[in-house]
């Protein structure tokens, strides 16, 4: 990079919520100037960056706006305007991810057909200009219905289980994908470099939220079969050389009952998947990513003990000012660690914050993130 890391480098990134709140604590040790942009007022990042801007991520003039003038820019969400992200790359700001990327990833069909293009194992899908082109789909029922813009954090799935659900499918374009009867879901992070180096964090077994469809506990690393996690390991890194990303990227898998890995997502930034690396492995997800983007070596990703995360989502039915009940009982037992996000508000499913259980034992991280799970309550 041309310019040192003493107070002089500019860091955008677009979205303020808590992955940028947990980026800016590692900036902190690089020595980098953050400038966030959010369009809520009171974003957690608000009053833990150099430079705060309240505008939205989608506006063409309000990105390029921010973005002109910094050396860098990066991001927390997908959902921003892509378009001044490539005219602030041919004015010679650095966007990493590339906006190519983040282009590709906006649209859930391009990434299919990127990974069909690939030759990268993935459901069997189609794609659907509107609700009526499901009458005559390829896809046999049941299957998932996707749409390929805006959905985020379990939004914009529908899963199409008889004829009748037909009814309440979407309408916008979309895809559908063959009903997987899985195993497990893992995910792996991989970094890599604009010198090319490619690192992966240890495979990770999830559980979803059967409601919110999101992730509510991971388990890191994963027992499953070494052949399995090596077969994952080397998928992701074929991903990310494929795209030639620099960056981070989250690369969400299925496990099927058969043995086979299918890629279901991908996500161009830290990611849920990857909490547990700050407590549970060497560098964590956001040290990593700052250094992909940085151009530095990547940091060591092997796991230093057994960790358990587990999200806090906003408590159904509370919709108001947060209160966080429990915080005592779980902080008295042995190995755990509270993030709390800085959102004043709670809503059902919101991710208020995680907490990560670190053990030498695993069955034992295990049984504390459950009681944990059961313990901490996020109401009004």
């Amino acid at each position: 990079m041309a310019k040192d890391f003493y107070g002089e480098l500019q860091l955008g990134v677009l979205g303020g919520g808590q992955l940028g709140r947990m980026l800016i604590q590692e900036a902190i040790n690089f020595n980098v100037n953050v400038h966030i942009l959010d369009p809520d007022k009171n974003a957690p990042c608000r009053n833990l960056c150099n430079r705060f801007v309240n505008g939205p991520l989608n506006d063409f003039d309000t990105v390029y706006a921010f973005g002109k003038g910094l050396d860098m820019v990066t991001i927390e969400i997908e959902k921003v305007n892509v378009d001044a992200l490539e005219k602030l790359e041919e004015e010679g700001v650095l966007v990493y991810p590339q906006s190519r990327i983040i282009r590709l990833i906006q649209d859930k069909g391009l990434q299919k057909q990127f990974f069909k293009q690939n030759d990268i194992p993935t459901a069997p899908f189609q794609l659907i200009s509107s609700k009526e082109n499901l009458a005559t789909a390829s896809i046999s029922l049941p299957y998932i219905q996707k749409l390929r813009k805006d959905g985020y954090d379990g939004r914009g799935v529908k899963k199409i289980i008889n004829e009748s659900d037909i009814e309440s499918a979407f309408e916008a374009p979309s895809l559908i994908e063959q009903w997987i009867d899985f195993e497990k879901e893992l995910a792996i992070i991989v970094s890599r470099n604009d010198n090319g180096e490619v690192a992966t964090f240890p495979c990770v077994e999830m559980e979803f939220n059967p409601e919110a469809n999101l992730v509510e506990f991971l388990i890191s690393p994963s027992t499953l079969p070494f052949e399995i996690q090596q077969r994952a390991d080397l998928l992701a890194k074929k991903i990310a050389e494929d795209l030639q990303i620099v960056g981070l990227l989250a690369v969400e898998l299925f496990l099927t009952k058969d043995g086979r890995l299918l890629v279901n997502e991908l996500a161009p930034r830290p990611h849920n998947s990857g909490h547990q690396s700050i407590e549970g492995n060497f560098t964590s997800q956001f040290a990593q990513h700052l250094r992909a983007i940085f151009n530095l070596a990547p940091g060591n990703t092997a796991t230093r003990t057994n960790a358990v995360m587990v999200n806090l989502l906003g408590e159904a039915g509370h919709d108001g000012l947060a209160r966080y009940e429990g915080i005592e009982e779980v902080l008295a037992m042995e190995g755990v660690y509270l993030h709390l996000y800085g959102k004043k508000y709670t809503k059902p499913f919101r991710k208020m914050g995680h907490v990560c259980v670190v053990n030498e034992d695993r069955e034992e991280a295990i049984r504390t993130a459950r009681t944990v799970q059961q313990t901490m309550r996020v109401i009004t």
